[in-house]
């Protein structure tokens, strides 16, 4: 008998050093060597890739944002404020997303294929719209002009990228709205144009935050 409850006892004392040891090593010490080396090495990434703007955060170059004009009364989904370059969809037009305001809570895709009518409906829309918006001054923008980020959206609905082509047909119209020449506003969109990862991976690309906040700085809005 009492060599049982030595035994046991013996056994609950291994348990629990092995406990607090294990506590230690994989709750502290673990997450703080992780930690700094995050900041040292990775800091900005490791604090969420902050887009920051006049001294202050405007958002993250890894999440989308809605560049609209206030909601006006009966509207369900606010029109977009045309005087800036704008994302992929995310207000329930032309998208393949159940996200429809880059919220932030809800992402995913909403899994439709290719031949459903709804899409077919929201893409033949969206892509009507890119065109009516984007034809000023003489310029034209031909429906085989508007690529498929235009009138879709990513499948997390959070894509703050959009292509150079979409970012190119959009270019008149914000020199127009701005009162800026197309010379500099193209500028603009080739100075914010990121080549593929490492040369090989993914598709050159637009972060439209950081675009327009250096549009907002060329016109001094």
């Amino acid at each position: 008998m009492n060599n049982s409850v030595t035994n046991t006892a013996r056994l609950l004392w291994a348990g629990l050093r092995a406990l607090l040891v294990l506590t230690v090593v994989c709750g502290v010490i673990y997450p703080l060597a992780v930690t700094g080396v995050a900041q040292g090495l990775f800091s900005d990434k490791a604090n969420g890739s902050e887009i920051k703007a006049d001294g202050k955060v405007v958002g993250s170059s890894l999440i989308g944002q809605s560049y609209n004009l206030p909601l006006k009364k009966g509207q369900e989904t606010p029109d977009a404020d045309l005087k800036w370059f704008q994302g992929r969809p995310a207000n329930g037009l032309g998208t393949n997303s159940v996200n429809t305001q880059y919220k932030l809570i809800l992402s995913g895709a909403t899994n439709r294929s290719g031949d459903n009518k709804d899409l077919i409906d929201w893409v033949t829309a969206a892509k009507k719209a890119v065109v009516k918006d984007n034809s000023v001054n003489g310029y034209t923008v031909k429906p085989s002009d508007v690529p498929a980020d235009a009138v879709t959206s990513s499948g997390s609905g959070l894509d703050p990228d959009i292509s150079p082509q979409y970012a190119d047909i959009q270019v008149h119209r914000i020199a127009e709205k701005n009162g800026l020449s197309v010379a500099q506003v193209q500028k603009l969109v080739d100075e914010h144009t990121d080549s593929r990862t490492l040369g090989f991976i993914g598709e050159p690309r637009v972060n439209v935050l950081e675009l327009n906040i250096a549009l907002k700085a060329l016109t001094g809005k």
